[in-house]
């Protein structure tokens, strides 16, 4: 894009907000227009495209309930024009760890082209910020590719991130803008493909002007590495050579491209990774970076702090709001704290309905959501217009790419309007929830309750730096568990032992979420029907496991999250086999609102 383009794209961006209703009504209609006849639509509306008669004939699905149309289409045994009349290009696949398994979503060459809008919205923002930084510099982002899956009817399923990697567009601009060479980002050697990305962004120091990744966590992860091995990569910059057990060809063919000795380089990344304590570490090793650019919101709200004290004040800027199923919303205000972050909804990429949650959705002194109860089971939909700030709902889609009035699973609180277009913080995930018993505790409810617990530790110098948690009920009552990886602010002291937790603080924590927790948790805890909160803090690592563990059964390493709560029995024996000290609530939650 050139720079004095962005001004247009932002000019586009007031009038879609403005224009929201018509726009919506508009691509509804032409949707039904084009897919009226198609196998799934023909049941439900007899060829008909009145926007009425959909509310009320086509059913609200899940995945589940359009997975036997998409498995027909991606076994070549139907055409999509069972769901879609416009040829489909490939199926986008999804992660698989927020909600189970990963899923197909139908690609058009239409749809592609709308994710490749919301990346040129985004850059437009931020050269409306920044400037134009390609102008200047390069970006040190963690990209991974997903090797594609190639279903039985040829067509391929590939990760978003993926795909877009593999445009021809990207791959023009990649060595001028991007540290990573591309033999990199394809490598399928993910720890190899790590510390090349990060090998080749310290060489490129003084270049880098932006750092990120999709999530995050991502970004952490990088830091941690270097952390951890910070060494050896000096020691192959000192020598010129890279180390021995890199040995994909690809990257061993950039590193003779770029990797030449140089000492002197070595020598003061060396004196920088050497010191006491890394706070700031991003800013002394990449000294020219203007912002970071990952998501930090919702799930990913967790790692904002942690990723502050290593960022030393750079802005945290979450771009934009996207899933598998479509381009959703943009942050318009990119320099808002991650906290405070609201996404604008982009009304001309999906049509729109949300299901009003019941009761309490309630925002908390540190400003992040609280969902206390379920959605109505019997409520209307409402369509984009017309929902209120402050309610919190769940996104329906219908979309060019067959999906009909699709549930995506997240949950959000509506925080106001720009123009006529709503804005938005997400909740949490519908299904993604905590229970022993009758209650359920959602996402929000644990983020909540580990943001106000993990601030204990702070006076101590040991930062959180990953959680997950599980419904216990191997026993009765059951109990939640909470898996906890802790490190020293200073050093980089694995504390594989535990002897460093004070056992009446980690305690403390353990009552301290439990004092977060909803009403019924609490209730229930009184009357004995759930039983103390209990903290299983892990070997520093442990974390790392687990991610490879879902990246080795599907998961892209670009699209990973890790999950808020555990499901799969294997993934839970990856951390219990690495507990190195339990501590449980020594009191009942205190029961005062």
């Amino acid at each position: 894009m050139a720079t004095n383009d962005y001004e247009s794209v932002l000019k586009m961006l007031e009038e879609i907000t403005t224009n929201a209703r018509q726009i919506q009504e508009q691509l509804l209609g032409e949707i039904l227009s084009k897919n009226a006849e198609t196998e799934y639509l023909q049941g439900f509306l007899h060829g008909q495209t009145d926007k009425q008669l959909f509310k009320k004939n086509v059913p609200i699905v899940t995945y589940d309930h359009i997975k036997p149309y998409i498995d027909r289409i991606a076994n070549g045994k139907a055409s999509s024009d069972i769901l879609l009349v416009e040829p489909l290009i490939g199926f986008s696949l999804s992660s698989g760890t927020s909600g189970g398994q990963p899923k197909l979503i139908p690609i058009t060459a239409e749809s592609a082209n709308v994710t490749a809008a919301l990346g040129n919205l985004h850059l437009s923002l931020m050269i409306k910020h920044f400037g134009d930084l390609s102008q200047v510099g390069k970006r040190m982002e963690l990209l991974f590719a997903k090797p594609d899956v190639e279903t039985p009817s040829g067509l391929k399923a590939s990760a978003v991130t993926t795909r877009a990697f593999k445009e021809s567009s990207f791959q023009a601009i990649l060595p001028k803008l991007y540290t990573s060479p591309y033999e990199t980002i394809f490598c399928p050697d993910t720890k190899q493909s790590t510390y090349c990305q990060l090998l080749f962004g310290l060489i490129q120091r003084d270049e880098v002007v932006v750092i990120g990744s999709i999530f995050a966590a991502t970004v952490l992860r990088g830091i941690k590495f270097i952390e951890n091995n910070w060494r050896e990569l000096c020691s192959n910059i000192k020598t010129g050579k890279i180390s021995d057990w890199i040995t994909d060809s690809g990257c061993r063919k950039a590193a003779s491209l770029i990797l030449k000795p140089n000492p002197k380089l070595a020598d003061l990344l060396e004196d920088t990774c050497s010191c006491k304590s890394w706070e700031g570490i991003v800013r002394k090793l990449w000294p020219k970076t203007k912002y970071i650019g990952t998501v930090c919101t919702g799930a990913m709200l967790q790692f904002s702090a942690e990723l502050e004290f290593y960022c030393g004040g750079l802005p945290l800027v979450s771009g934009f709001y996207a899933c598998s199923e479509g381009a959703i919303a943009i942050n318009i205000e990119p320099l808002s704290k991650p906290s405070d972050v609201s996404y604008t909804i982009l009304p001309n990429t999906v049509y729109y309905e949300f299901l009003p949650i019941k009761e309490d959705c309630v925002t908390d002194s540190q400003n992040q959501v609280q969902l206390n109860t379920s959605r109505h089971k019997d409520t209307e939909t409402v369509d984009l217009v017309n929902v209120k700030p402050g309610q919190c709902y769940e996104i329906l889609v219908t979309s060019p790419t067959g999906l009909y009035r699709y549930r995506v699973g997240d949950i959000i609180k509506v925080t106001g309007f720009h123009n006529n277009t709503p804005q938005f913080q997400f909740v949490g995930r519908q299904n993604v929830a905590l229970g022993v018993d009758m209650e359920r505790t959602s996402e929000a409810d644990i983020l909540k309750a580990v943001a106000e617990a993990k601030a204990l530790l702070d006076p101590f110098g040991l930062i959180l730096t990953e959680y997950t948690s599980y419904g216990d009920t191997s026993s009765t009552p059951g109990h939640y568990v909470i898996f906890w990886e802790i490190k020293p602010k200073e050093g980089n002291n694995n504390n594989d032992n535990g002897k460093e937790l004070d056992p009446k603080v980690m305690e403390e924590c353990c009552s301290k979420m439990e004092d977060s927790l909803h009403f019924t948790y609490r209730m229930y805890r009184k009357e004995n029907i759930i039983a103390a909160l209990e903290i299983r803090v892990v070997k520093q690592g442990a974390f790392e496991l687990l991610l490879d563990y879902f990246v080795s059964n599907g998961a892209s390493l670009s699209q990973y999250k890790t999950p808020i709560c555990i499901k799969s029995k294997e993934a839970l024996n990856i951390l219990d086999s690495r507990v190195i000290a339990k501590f449980f609530s020594p009191r009942t939650p205190i029961q005062d609102n």
